[in-house]
């Protein structure tokens, strides 16, 4: 294994294990108002295709929780939290929520994945234990659980900023789109469909893939041959890259269009620096520069773990700090009396301020972003 892969694994393995918890056992009792330290469970594919979004969940939720516990933690109590690896496997998350709750933790900070966090999503609501989660499928808060929160907005959101730029303001009306089947996908393709839907605009193609595939060539022919002014992405970083190296194969010149996986690290690097120049992003998290509370966060993320921040890092961090928040607010109070100190919280993030509704959404903005030379950037 190259020097660099065996460091990163190195790394990782630390994250996992220098903030574990030890086992909670069936002692509930100083799980919330108690002596003993406050335990929170941070459930993220660390393996898989999906690893690079926990990994980035991780880094952000734990250097939130470790500033904390410099500052003396809660209340003079330590915040512990355990790492759960979901493989981005709806059933494997499943059972993970049932672990969560029987190990005895107050709060549950992940997942990055939509599909696993809706199948989470109903054992935690019975389990009486809150969630935050950086998913943006609208299906989260049409769910109704008031123990699910989101750390940033919906794809409703992502995608009707999104529209609005490349129809009204750049007046793009011959748009191509390509979509997963999966919980994000589908909400991504029903989100944008909505926004362009409004304008009285109708993509000329609707092409959905699996969430599995790798072979994109039969959907971007068709798309080819009409000459799109772009084409808009509805799926997960590495699939997403991967359509847009094999548009670029085939001749495509369009520029595609997307919301948080296209402004990854991961998505340019798949699909190649070139071949995601001019991608358009909307985004609630521009840049590490962008504030300067973005570019303390940025400073602390990059001592701490030796590469940049980006927006799942960010939006964990805010997640993190929002919960830790209600927790000292409320004395630790666990259950309901936690999801409505949640709910209460407002929070001014790296994202944005944050106001909670009943739904459990608490940020409604997003940005456009270009990505240059394999950064993203404000759009002129």
């Amino acid at each position: 294994m190259p020097r660099k892969r065996v460091l990163a694994a190195t790394a990782l393995a630390a994250l996992l294990t220098a903030g574990a918890c030890s086992a909670p056992g069936d002692d509930k009792s100083d799980k919330g108002s108690g002596t003993g330290p406050i335990k929170i469970a941070i459930v993220n594919a660390q393996s898989g295709q999906l690893s690079s979004l926990g990994a980035w969940e991780l880094k952000g939720a734990r250097l939130a929780i470790d500033e904390w516990n410099k500052r003396g933690g809660i209340d003079g109590r330590k915040i512990e939290f355990k790492v759960f690896d979901d493989q981005g496997d709806p059933t494997i998350g499943t059972n993970l929520a049932r672990k969560v709750d029987s190990e005895g933790f107050i709060a549950m900070i992940g997942t990055a994945e939509s599909a696993v966090t809706l199948a989470m999503a109903p054992i935690l609501q019975q389990a009486e234990i809150p969630n935050i989660t950086s998913g943006q499928s609208p299906a989260m808060p049409e769910l109704g659980s008031p123990f699910l929160f989101l750390n940033g907005p919906t794809s409703t959101t992502y995608d009707e900023t999104l529209a609005k730029y490349l129809v009204d303001t750049k007046g793009m009306k011959k748009i191509a789109m390509v979509t997963n089947n999966g919980s994000f996908g589908k909400g991504e393709h029903d989100a944008f469909l909505a926004a362009l839907t409004k304008r009285n605009v109708k993509p000329f193609a609707d092409q959905v893939v699996t969430t599995e595939q790798k072979d994109f060539s039969a959907a971007l022919t068709k798309i080819r041959a009409a000459k799109p002014d772009v084409i808009f992405l509805g799926a997960e970083e590495v699939e997403s890259g991967l359509i847009v190296k094999q548009a670029r194969d085939l001749g495509i010149k369009a520029p595609f269009a997307g919301a948080a996986p296209q402004g990854t690290p991961v998505f340019a690097e798949t699909a190649g620096v070139e071949n995601a120049e001019g991608t358009i992003v909307s985004t609630p998290y521009l840049s590490n520069e962008s504030s300067e509370a973005a570019k303390k966060f940025a400073a602390a993320y990059q001592a701490a773990f030796g590469e940049e921040a980006e927006l799942h890092g960010a939006k964990a961090y805010d997640g993190a700090n929002i919960v830790l928040t209600a927790l000292k607010n409320s004395k630790v109070a666990t259950g309901a009396k936690l999801a409505e100190a949640i709910r209460a919280t407002r929070h001014k993030g790296l994202l944005g301020d944050f106001a909670y509704d009943k739904t459990g959404v608490g940020i409604f903005a997003t940005q456009i972003g270009l990505i240059r030379s394999g950064k993203l950037v404000a759009a002129s």
